[in-house]
């Protein structure tokens, strides 16, 4: 029995958000000095050149990163490099700091091994975050930024949104994602819709000062069809990416009894769609456009499932919670394990070699 595993049903009986706090200020102060984040890594941290991707210009150590949402203003990103991570993606960031929607806003489904969010694009906003990163550093792996609009925002002020926080932050950024695609804001105008994206992109596009990849965030929930034409979209922009997928407002097939809480899906329940998303992506575009696969990820075996589906990498979020903090490790242990299995000599090599047998 590991030692999360006795701290979890403790942790698990405090409100979920109350937790995440109390993790990440725990993980704020081991961050905090040179020998801590050297005895963090010495115990989590599992390197093999197996698991190393070349991929936007960088190098990522191992695939598998924290999703956005986890540590939306730039606290713990340290501490998650020393926890064994390949990367992470901080925010999502707004422009200026809200408040989101009202508490509770997070709920653990333990019976599904799941959680529903509600959370609004809560954060500090780009200045602090920005500041944090001056302070900080940026941390020894590659870092995304999520970047958000304000829930107040108009179609057109949406954009400037973007706009802004893409300009503070990006000089910090191995890549940005634009996410428009979080189920818990406010629903005032379709943030997908291909006029809309184009707007966004044109827009970035101009900003030809920052020369960093650009990529998107897309739901589970849209018919086929719908994702390919946005998919279509990204690339007559030459975009850079996607993010496959964000949370689920789907309720099927669900145990617990918290499974009617409004808010976005994750976790467990979403692996099967997500990779099925990933595979569509990854066929329509016969595995040119790199895709960062999310939803699910748990342990190797569904880390691998997304990387032969077409990821290129992966990231997860409910599987840290309730895994604990040696997560990437075994994961990336596993993962060294299944490409030996299967005769690949790195991640890179199996990227998307379900859909090539197809």
């Amino acid at each position: 029995m590991t030692l999360y595993s006795r701290v979890r049903p403790l942790a698990f009986r405090l409100p979920a958000e109350t937790a995440h706090g109390l993790g990440k200020r725990t993980l704020r102060a081991a961050q905090s000095t040179r020998p801590t984040r050297a005895a963090m890594a010495a115990a989590y941290q599992y390197d093999h050149p197996a698991l190393c991707v070349d991929l936007f210009d960088t190098t990522f150590p191992n695939p598998v990163g924290i999703a956005a949402g986890f540590d939306k203003n730039a606290e713990v990103t340290h501490a998650l490099a020393a926890l064994g991570f390949g990367f992470v993606e901080i925010g999502t960031v707004t422009p200026y700091s809200q408040g989101g929607n009202d508490r509770p806003r997070l709920f653990r489904l333990r019976e599904d091994e799941a959680m529903v969010n509600r959370m609004g694009f809560n954060g500090q906003g780009m200045e602090r975050v920005k500041s944090r990163l001056e302070t900080d550093g940026t941390p020894d792996f590659p870092l995304g930024v999520n970047i958000g609009k304000m829930n107040s925002s108009t179609e057109r002020e949406a954009v400037e949104d973007y706009r802004r926080v893409f300009d503070r932050l990006s000089p910090f950024a191995d890549y940005v994602v634009v996410n428009v695609s979080c189920p818990n804001t406010p629903d005032e105008f379709d943030e997908a819709s291909p006029d809309h994206l184009r707007e966004i992109f044109e827009t970035l596009e101009a900003e030809t000062d920052a020369d960093v990849p650009i990529l998107v965030k897309i739901g589970p929930d849209e018919p086929a069809e719908s994702i390919l034409e946005l998919v279509d979209i990204v690339q007559a922009f030459d975009l850079d990416g996607i993010v496959a997928t964000n949370t689920s407002t789907d309720r099927e097939n669900l145990a617990s009894p918290r499974r009617e809480e409004w808010g976005g899906l994750s976790g467990k329940p979403l692996e099967e769609r997500s990779t099925a998303v990933i595979r569509t992506i990854a066929d329509h575009t016969d595995g040119d456009l790199p895709i960062i696969g999310v939803g699910g990820v748990d342990s190797a075996a569904s880390a691998y499932r997304k990387i032969r589906a077409g990821a290129s990498l992966v990231q997860l979020y409910t599987g840290f919670v309730y895994r604990g903090p040696s997560t990437a490790k075994r994961i990336n242990r596993g993962l060294v394990a299944l490409l030996e299995r299967d005769g690949f000599d790195s991640v890179e090599e199996a990227v998307g070699v379900d859909r090539e047998k197809e």
